[in-house]
């Protein structure tokens, strides 16, 4: 418990000096904004994302403002943010979050579940970065600094496992609330502690004995810091927003800034000598060039070009030398619902 107290500490110190100022951070958005935000950001560097996210945002501020607008217009507005599909599944999710919960966004784990397009890690970020809610994020980065920080071995990648939640759990930092009313019942059914428990088979390492935290202190949200942007931040939120964003900028995967990071003194994974750094358990990721997801955004990015028009066979055909492999992405874009074929093989986007 010690360990992870004085690692929160550390890091809330260091996240109110160097957090990004992103536009959709410290209370500046809706939850509807929170969660364009977090789809926008799947798989493409935040970089890219802000100014796409400022234009959509500014077209479709809302759940219900998305849910009217016209797929071509969607499409249009995703740009090169590349996965397109992830467009018109949130305009999915806002013509439901509009119909169900009248433009709304639910702050309940189970129905943002059940939305179009929303899986754990998305439920639980907009729980805990729009809703203040105590729970468990996992990504990529978050995993990275915790496997790191209180195991002292590299995170391999792959899908999540037990051991992953479970540490996350147990070093997940208390609210006040939650604090005030008793901690030790709530303990139990929040965080379930894997104190000595086994890795996942294939694995050798044990979760150390880490106890759940206890927030930074007793008042309703952080604001220790002079120029109070984290008031209304609860410690467990701060918590999660702060471990990803070290492992973004500083506890990188291949090459971490060990000398400027503000916990190395707590580091196993640094005292261990930095053991297999960078190595990787899943295949690695496939270049670009001259693959389908090159090609179709080939496709998409002339039918944008076009301002709602029509593409000619001719011109489609123009796009890329390959034909099999351009009608084999023609047809996927199709069953994708992103583009409309007509009889004379020409394109345009959905109406």
């Amino acid at each position: 418990m010690a360990l992870a107290h004085h690692v929160q500490q550390k890091l809330v110190v260091w996240w109110d000096e160097n957090a990004r100022d992103l536009p959709w951070r410290f209370g500046r958005t809706s939850p509807w904004g929170v969660l364009v935000s977090e789809v926008m950001s799947q798989q493409t560097q935040m970089s890219r994302v802000v100014p796409y996210w400022l234009a959509w945002m500014e077209m479709w501020p809302s759940a219900q403002t998305l849910a009217r607008a016209g797929a071509a217009e969607v499409i249009t507005a995703w740009g090169r943010l590349g996965y397109p599909r992830r467009a018109l599944r949130l305009q999915e999710c806002a013509r439901q979050v509009s119909e169900q919960y009248g433009g709304s966004l639910p702050d309940d784990y189970n129905k943002l579940l059940k939305l179009p397009g929303i899986g754990d890690y998305t439920a639980s970020a907009v729980l805990s970065f729009a809703f203040n809610r105590r729970i468990v994020v996992l990504d990529t980065n978050i995993r990275r600094v915790l496997t790191r920080v209180f195991l002292g071995t590299e995170s391999f990648g792959g899908a999540a496992t037990e051991v992953d939640r479970g540490l996350a759990e147990s070093v997940l930092p208390f609210d006040p609330d939650e604090c005030n009313a008793g901690s030790g019942a709530k303990a139990s059914a929040l965080a379930s502690t894997v104190t000595g428990s086994r890795l996942a088979e294939g694995d050798r390492t044990s979760v150390p004995a880490v106890s759940a935290v206890p927030a930074v202190n007793d008042q309703d949200a952080i604001d220790v810091h002079a120029n109070g942007i984290y008031r209304r931040t609860k410690p467990s939120a701060v918590w999660n927003q702060s471990v990803m964003e070290l492992g973004a900028l500083v506890c990188t995967a291949k090459s971490p800034m060990c000398k400027v990071c503000p916990i190395a003194d707590s580091c196993a994974f640094l005292d261990a000598g930095l053991p297999n750094l960078g190595e990787r358990r899943t295949r690695p990721r496939q270049h670009f060039k001259g693959t389908n997801r090159q090609v179709r955004g080939k496709v998409l990015e002339a039918l944008r070009l076009l301002g709602g028009g029509r593409l000619s066979r001719k011109d489609v055909e123009a796009l890329w030398p390959d034909l099999v492999q351009l009608d084999a992405c023609i047809a996927s874009l199709d069953e994708d619902g992103l583009i409309v074929i007509y009889q004379d093989g020409s394109l345009s986007l959905p109406r």
